[in-house]
């Protein structure tokens, strides 16, 4: 298949540091690559992958400290449905932003919905695009829309390159607790700082702190890296993020909304590390409670699951990631939504009537004229650039 990847300009792919659906569409796109697809990848210029690389800014636009990728992705959208004939189908990870363009393509466009759904201003957007195709990466993630005429055509859950994570059967010989990701509220670090420090464990947090919080996390959180057993790393690479999970008796997951997936959950199990969670969003969707980590209501049960971690088989952790949460495992449920969308599109009514007229071999003979009609494809080495 030829396939458009088209990534948010935020971070590059994969992200240097902190990035989800960066991180999502880099595993995506080289297990296509891997399998034979011919993909092409719209994305910051200084994306690393063996597809064809589109360029669309030339850097992931948050470590610039640029206010403007917005700008960047409206620009992107408008390159990628300028080349749309050269796909066979289009894969958004932009969320709604691309809705408009796709309604305007003749080439099919499935969109993957990586942020949450609960939200007025999201539902008002997504109702109004009711014939998009939508991909969820967890069956919670939808709960919110459910009362909306939404064209849901699956649910895929994020998938993780194993070779980035190395399992160890036992953690550091001091062991200790960590939380990664994003210092926000929803996210839970000062309640992670309460659990470690009742729980006697030293915590390491690893975690951006976005503008938008940065005033709530210096009044709230940061006091907080002072005490005793805290230590505030900052955001990690992808190696120091693998060493840290891997070395750490379990991670901290204390967060209070509609979570749509997690990639630390699935990237902790993956190096055999147990994850302790609040019962929010995909979290019952990731985790096997007393098997791969434990799943709590409150503060006081998350201490209490610390002191039960010996229970878990981390072996079990690693084996549950590459059961369920892979690369290979959700780039073969793209697959199949893949192949769904073209054997449904490659049948359009103007094929029907021609059957129904003159037979079933002239569907062939028109296919045929159209293809030598449509423009060549990029040549496998040219990269394309948007101005910067």
């Amino acid at each position: 298949m030829r396939i458009a990847q088209v990534a948010p300009l935020a971070e590059r792919v994969p992200p240097v540091r902190y990035g989800g659906t960066e991180r999502v569409v880099y595993a995506l796109t080289e297990e296509l690559v891997r399998r034979g697809h011919d993909v092409t990848l719209f994305a910051s210029g200084d994306s690393l992958t063996s597809a064809r690389l589109a360029s669309m800014s030339p850097r992931g636009r948050r470590l610039d400290g640029a206010s403007d990728g917005l700008f960047y992705e409206i620009a992107m959208l408008e390159e990628v449905y300028a080349q749309a004939n050269r796909f066979d189908l289009i894969h958004a990870h932009v969320d709604g932003l691309a809705f408009p363009f796709a309604r305007q393509s003749d080439i099919p466009t499935v969109h993957t919905m990586h942020g949450r759904l609960d939200l007025p201003a999201q539902l008002r957007m997504l109702s109004r695009f009711p014939e998009q195709r939508l991909v969820s990466i967890s069956r919670s993630q939808r709960l919110p829309s459910l009362h909306f005429p939404l064209n849901w055509i699956g649910t895929v859950h994020n998938g993780v390159r194993l070779q980035h994570f190395t399992l160890q059967e036992s953690p550091s010989d001091l062991p200790y607790l960590v939380f990664l990701g994003r210092i926000s509220p929803e996210k839970g670090p000062v309640e992670a700082i309460q659990i470690a420090r009742r729980a006697g464990m030293p915590l390491k947090i690893a975690a951006k702190i976005d503008q938008v919080d940065k005033g709530w996390a210096e009044e709230k959180v940061i006091p907080l890296f002072d005490l005793p057993g805290i230590e505030y790393i900052g955001e990690v690479d992808e190696r120091e993020k693998a060493e840290l999970l891997a070395g750490a008796a379990a991670l901290l997951f204390p967060i209070d909304w509609p979570e749509p997936f997690g990639m630390t959950m699935i990237e902790s199990m993956a190096s055999g590390t147990p994850v302790i969670a609040r019962r929010r969003g995909s979290v019952e969707e990731i985790l096997v409670d007393g098997v791969t980590g434990f799943i709590c209501e409150t503060d006081d049960e998350m201490v209490q699951a610390v002191g039960r971690l010996s229970e878990i088989d981390r072996a079990q952790c690693r084996r549950h990631v590459e059961m369920h949460f892979s690369a290979e495992k959700m780039t073969s449920g793209y697959e199949v939504i893949y192949e769904r969308m073209l054997s449904e599109w490659t049948l359009p009514a103007t094929d029907q009537v021609i059957a129904e007229l003159f037979g079933e071999t002239k569907i062939a003979e028109s296919r045929t004229l159209a293809a030598i009609e449509q423009p060549q494809r990029i040549g496998s080495s040219q990269t394309q650039s948007y101005p910067s």
